[in-house]
């Protein structure tokens, strides 16, 4: 994927308008939440979250993005899935699945990406450590977003968090600054060195997203050319807020 990098400080007014998106994203993520259980469809959650875009007059950065084209407005990724799993039909959710759901919305120019993983039923005690985890290391970044730090520190968080927890972060896929484009600088890996890296500046706004495997960090990708799956096909999950960076405490965009 070619994302652009160029790297763009949101005024107040931009942020505001950005807040409302993460609002909206929010919303659609809790809609989305709240079907998820055994006998549903991957597409029923697209078709929810489509309701409530088009409620809003919204619509998603997901579809029709890069070559071939995403077909749908959000991401559902199952298990071993651990990004861009495409919404169908026929996939329906089974009891103890875990689903990884990841969506965008276009507000008024603006974009806000945020994602989070859910049990089907009963799920087991290894999926639950996961998704703490995972959790554990959005929040750990999200700390780091504070003028005085760098990249670096945001990539060190994550990996450090997971990784002396025993599970493994993804190096193919990374955090990316968010705005008028779903994807602007800077490019944030889920691994990386404290005090390195781009120092972060008021107005910068990251969508940090770690992405966490059971049993190794390689992925590989399915014929659908979106797919993205742990290469043991061991459990994944992904959380994620679009967050910025202000003269004080992080700001994060994509809550209530």
């Amino acid at each position: 994927m070619n994302f652009g990098r160029q790297i763009h400080i949101k005024s107040p007014e931009e942020l505001k308008i950005m807040r409302d998106a993460g609002r909206i994203n929010a919303e659609i993520l809790a809609t989305v939440k709240k079907l998820i259980q055994p006998g549903v469809s991957t597409a029923d959650l697209n078709a929810a979250a489509e309701e409530v875009l088009q409620k809003h007059g919204c619509y998603s950065p997901f579809k029709g993005y890069s070559q071939p084209p995403y077909p749908a407005s959000i991401c559902t990724s199952v298990n071993e899935e651990l990004v861009h799993g495409i919404p169908s039909k026929k996939r329906i959710l089974r009891e103890g699945d875990i689903i990884s759901v990841d969506c965008g919305t276009v507000f008024h120019g603006f974009v806000a990406d945020s994602a989070i993983t859910a049990g089907v039923g009963e799920i087991s005690e290894e999926a639950k450590r996961l998704m703490e985890v995972t959790q554990g290391a959005l929040q750990a970044a999200i700390e780091k977003m504070r003028v005085g730090n760098r990249t670096g520190d945001i990539s060190a968080a994550i990996q450090n968090y997971v990784e002396s927890r025993g599970l493994h972060v993804t190096r193919e896929y990374t955090s990316h600054g968010v705005g008028r484009q779903m994807h602007e600088g800077p490019m944030v890996p889920l691994f990386g060195t404290a005090g390195t890296g781009m120092p972060l500046r008021p107005g910068m706004t990251i969508a940090i997203e770690p992405m966490v495997l059971v049993g190794t960090h390689e992925t590989r990708v399915l014929r659908d050319q979106w797919t993205v799956i742990s290469a043991d096909k061991s459990l994944t999950a992904h959380f994620e807020h679009s967050v910025a960076v202000t003269e004080g405490d992080p700001l994060i965009l994509t809550v209530p």
